[in-house]
């Protein structure tokens, strides 16, 4: 069976250790050498920034996120293993782990250091379709003649060289398609790299629940388990257009995944249409500073995914879906592109107030359409709002003082709400 020594990159015949450096860190798999689509993901990006930038911080658990009633960011996995998770309120964290270090967020280092690592990611391949500051997708087919070594040693060695040369870690998951790849990335966190091969597909799916599923929140579980489906072993038993004429679009795309088949491939150079994100909620929400507590973060992510694309969007969208399931939508022109997240909330919080219908909501979202480069974003003053671009400057530079590309770059005040 193909082997790979993560430390030193030997190839070798399966075995416990790596006979060049006796490394016990060693990738084993029948399909090694075969396999292209990978997913990498940085191990708790935020806190693992913040520890580069001060060793000081190296043993002790560290939170990123908002004050004592704010909400985790992320955390480190010194914090994880206290129980303390992201999203979770910043009173809980701490009577979970009440001597850990607590930090704002920094979302302008995080985009710099995100560069530093898109940039090795470029390197290896032109097919790279980041997801975020702190993941992205790589399509490494054909890279093996121009770089004298399989998909598996140059995931190896990227990953090596970030941690060594950036001094943050990241997992790999390596598969034949992107649903199974991400999902490959996220088995042996921290530093860690998963193979899910072709032959093994269905049996590394049975018995999985459908949350597994990318796309299927807490609001879908629940309508998939009223239909009896709470496996994607119960997926199978399902045909086809019976899936579809219960779920849409949505169920045809279950019936693929619940097969191991996606053949979405890695965008890099596909023309993004529309960046967005949203919530489901565990209980529907009427109250309006709750709604737009979630849009603030909404539109926190929004922007991070439009900066990491080097995207702005002069139209945005509210998205609400109603208690039975229908949805509204409400649209704004913004008079240039933007990606900023507090141009974003603005426009989406005054399309709220439009909204005359009390609620509640079982989902929020938002989103940026008529997408541009981002050269031609946030160049102009608001006469109206005179605060505007001081909020622009500072959100520049919590984007750029930590990262190239943030997820969660600023916590505010009414990300708590």
């Amino acid at each position: 069976m193909p082997a790979l020594c993560r430390d030193c990159l030997t190839r070798f015949d399966s075995g416990p250790r790596c006979p060049a450096c006796r490394s016990p860190r060693v990738l084993a798999h029948p399909e090694l050498d075969a396999l292209s689509i990978a997913h990498v993901d940085c191990d708790a990006f935020y806190a693992a920034v913040e520890k580069r930038d001060d060793p000081a911080l190296r043993d002790r658990a560290v939170i990123v996120g908002g004050g004592h009633r704010g909400v985790v960011s992320t955390c480190c996995y010194i914090a994880r293993i206290r129980g303390v998770r992201s999203a979770m309120p910043m009173f809980t964290a701490l009577k979970l782990c009440p001597d850990a270090v607590v930090i704002k967020p920094r979302g302008d280092r995080y985009a710099e250091v995100s560069r530093l690592i898109r940039a090795k990611m470029d390197a290896l391949t032109p097919a790279v379709e980041p997801l975020s500051l702190d993941e992205a997708f790589l399509d490494l087919t054909g890279t093996e003649r121009l770089h004298g070594a399989p998909p598996a040693v140059l995931l190896a060695r990227l990953i090596r060289d970030i941690e060594a040369e950036i001094g943050v870690t990241a997992s790999v998951g390596l598969s034949h398609n992107k649903f199974l790849a991400k999902i490959a990335s996220d088995l042996d966190k921290p530093r860690g790299f998963s193979v899910i091969g072709r032959a093994e597909t269905a049996a590394f799916l049975s018995g999985k629940p459908v949350g597994l599923i990318w796309g299927v929140g807490a609001a879908m579980q629940a309508e998939l388990e009223t239909a009896g489906i709470a496996r994607i072993d119960d997926l199978l038993r399902w045909d086809r257009k019976e899936l579809g004429a219960r779920f849409g679009s949505m169920g045809d795309r279950l019936w693929h995944l619940a097969h191991g088949e996606d053949n979405r491939r890695v965008s890099a150079h596909d023309p993004v249409k529309s960046i967005s994100n949203e919530t489901t909620f565990d209980a529907d929400i009427a109250a309006r500073d709750r709604l737009e507590g979630h849009l603030w973060r909404l539109a926190e992510k929004v922007a991070d995914r439009a900066k990491a694309r080097d995207l702005a969007g002069r139209t945005v969208t509210l998205k609400l879906r109603r208690q039975d399931f229908t949805l509204l939508t409400r649209r704004q022109s913004l008079r240039e592109p933007t990606q900023m997240a507090d141009r974003l909330w603005q426009a989406g919080q005054a399309l709220l107030a439009q909204v005359a219908e009390p609620g509640p909501f079982r989902l929020i979202g938002i989103g940026l359409s008529d997408l541009a480069p981002a050269t031609v974003a946030d160049r102009t003053a608001d006469l109206l709002d005179p605060g505007a671009a001081l909020r622009a400057e500072a959100e520049r530079a919590t984007d750029r003082i930590r990262a190239r590309f943030g997820p969660d770059a600023i916590v505010k005040g009414r990300s708590l709400r």
